[in-house]
């Protein structure tokens, strides 16, 4: 019988959600990869409990994540019934919808109808009555901005979910869809994008100075740059990376000599902040508080605890920063 750490509540930081009552983990774990049909199980749930015994409190999920899809969600659902489901009210748990996830028009983007019964597929999966974010997964061109709104806002109302987010939304379109949830009094309270020291998309379109300013909350993904941002790549592509094995998130052509040579060099000041890369990568994007949770995968549970040692060393000097944007540019 699994039984939580007494004092995982002393080893990990909280921030509040936008202006929301909710905290999250400074760091959350994330489900997208190494969970799925082709993973280990007994690994998955050593990940997890590690997670939850160091304070990592809020799980990410989607209904797309595998392969295949949904499986991610279904080997949660085994892990909450075996072991985490005892403390269901001390974990935050996300799942989203907006990708393709069965054939037909109604398995996709962003209609009333595919994100209800993608909802209760996914609470299906887990086991579970509610979720506590549901996310719309990417904004849908063709649907009117209004009726995807009005069913997250629905899907609050139902009980089904207790909070909503938008996920790799801009600024334009989170400010649009923003004053719909006012309008409506949704507890809109977070936008998960993308973001790391390489890729700053979210700096320059305006959208970490605006959440901040407005009460919205922030997590990032891809933080470690499907793991160029540790020292996996620091003399080359080893054999058994991602790269070699699934070329479809970090493909060889991206990983360019003048790119290694920044890996390197953001190494070398890693290492004088008394850091490995991945640590100090992390750090970086909670530096100056505006991003509430970073998400981290991992596909063994040394990983994380690697991944978190970096709570006791997140502030960074001038020159440091200076350094970080000079080596980048």
């Amino acid at each position: 019988m699994y039984i939580a750490d007494d004092r995982r509540y002393d080893k990990m930081k909280y921030n509040r959600c936008g202006a929301s009552g909710l905290m999250l983990p400074a760091v959350s774990l994330g489900l997208w990869h190494n969970f799925g049909s082709n993973g280990n199980f007994d690994n998955m749930e050593a990940m997890c409990r590690t997670a939850f015994d160091n304070g990592i409190t809020h799980f990410d999920l989607a209904n797309n994540y595998g392969p295949e899809p949904g499986a991610a969600e279904e080997n949660f659902g085994r892990i909450l019934k075996k072991s985490l489901g005892g403390y269901r009210d001390e974990i935050v748990i996300s799942t989203k919808a907006g990708y393709g996830m069965w054939p037909g028009p109604y398995g996709d983007w962003g209609s009333k109808k595919y994100l209800v019964a993608s909802l209760d597929q996914s609470l299906r999966r887990m086991g579970l009555e509610y979720v506590d974010i549901f996310y719309h997964h990417r904004p849908d061109p063709e649907t009117p901005l209004e009726e995807t709104a009005k069913a997250l806002d629905g899907i609050v109302r139902s009980g089904k979910a207790l909070y909503v987010g938008v996920s790799n939304y801009n600024k334009e379109q989170t400010i649009a869809i923003a004053k719909l949830f006012r309008e409506m009094g949704t507890p809109f309270i977070i936008n998960q994008r993308r973001y790391s020291m390489l890729d700053r998309t979210m700096e320059r379109d305006g959208l970490k100075d605006y959440a901040a300013v407005h009460g919205i909350g922030i997590i990032t993904f891809c933080p470690l740059e499907q793991g160029l941002l540790t020292d996996r790549y620091l003399h080359g592509i080893p054999e058994d990376s991602r790269v070699r094995r699934d070329g479809r998130f970090l493909q060889e052509s991206a990983i360019t000599e003048d790119k290694l040579a920044k890996i390197r060099a953001l190494n070398e000041l890693a290492a004088q902040r008394g850091q490995s890369l991945a640590q100090m990568a992390l750090a970086w994007i909670l530096r100056d508080g505006d991003v509430t949770s970073v998400l981290i995968g991992a596909s063994r549970p040394s990983q994380i605890l690697d991944n978190i040692g970096m709570l006791g060393n997140q502030s960074f000097s001038r020159e440091e920063r200076e350094r970080i944007d000079e080596i980048i540019r």
